[in-house]
């Protein structure tokens, strides 16, 4: 997954990438990197390499004689966490939340039974101070200091599975995490429903119970698209 670097390619990118993923640049449209280099105040190789970037993310392509090609959605690389982080940004911010806490829902919930089954002492541990971190911040309008010890559970989670490709997911969830307190799509202070599982799913993982800890991440996941459809609806289906 790439991370754009900072510094002058960086404030460019952080222009040029929202821009592209909420719909600015269409598909198809051509970039002249000498024009965006003038347009941005950099050198060529600060936008050469600005480009680079959005070329690993498959947001554009770049031919000779042709300039920097803007990709469609469909070849975007979609868990880049930097790709996530700018849709979350832009307009289409429901739709985006709806997909990946839907993908979340699919996959937590299998990687908390193999967690169970697989966790070392140590991420027990840690999964425990996790969630009673997240009970000590749950009330008082902390959402800056409980989303910390949130996205640190679920990376123990995903890592403890024992599944390198559920690991690989950990930045996926941190972002979208971070972007629903970041964009307010989130009340005050976090269901303590929501609290309590997952105080109950560190106790199953640290019992070895799959089966249960599975129930309970699955449960955790449906509150969590719940709250989509209060504080994030998605647009309503237009008429045939």
């Amino acid at each position: 997954m790439s991370t754009p670097g900072r510094g002058l390619h960086g404030h460019v990118l952080e222009s040029l990438g929202p821009a592209i993923t909420a719909g600015e640049y269409p598909p198809g449209s051509v970039l002249r990197t000498d024009e965006l280099a003038h347009r941005f105040e950099v050198s060529r190789s600060v936008m050469r390499e600005a480009v680079r970037v959005l070329e690993s993310m498959h947001l554009v392509e770049s031919r000779r004689r042709v300039g920097v090609t803007v990709l469609p959605a469909s070849e975007w690389n979609v868990y880049d966490p930097q790709v996530i982080r700018w849709r979350l940004a832009g307009a289409d911010r429901p739709r985006q939340l709806r997909s990946l806490t839907v993908l979340r829902s699919a996959v937590e919930p299998v990687a908390a039974g193999l967690a169970a089954q697989h966790a070392t002492a140590e991420q027990c541990a840690e999964l425990t101070e996790c969630a009673l971190g997240m009970v000590a911040t749950s009330r008082g309008h902390q959402l800056e200091k409980y989303l910390v010890h949130d996205i640190a559970f679920h990376r123990v989670i995903l890592n403890a599975s024992g599944n390198e490709m559920f690991a690989r997911l950990g930045d996926v969830v941190a972002e979208v995490l971070t972007g629903r307190t970041r964009h307010e799509v989130m009340f005050w202070d976090p269901d303590p429903a929501a609290v309590t599982l997952h105080v109950q799913v560190a106790e199953a993982v640290r019992e070895g119970k799959a089966a249960r800890a599975e129930e309970l991440t699955r449960e955790i996941a449906v509150g969590a698209l719940q709250e989509l459809d209060i504080l994030a609806p998605p647009p309503p289906a237009s008429g045939g």
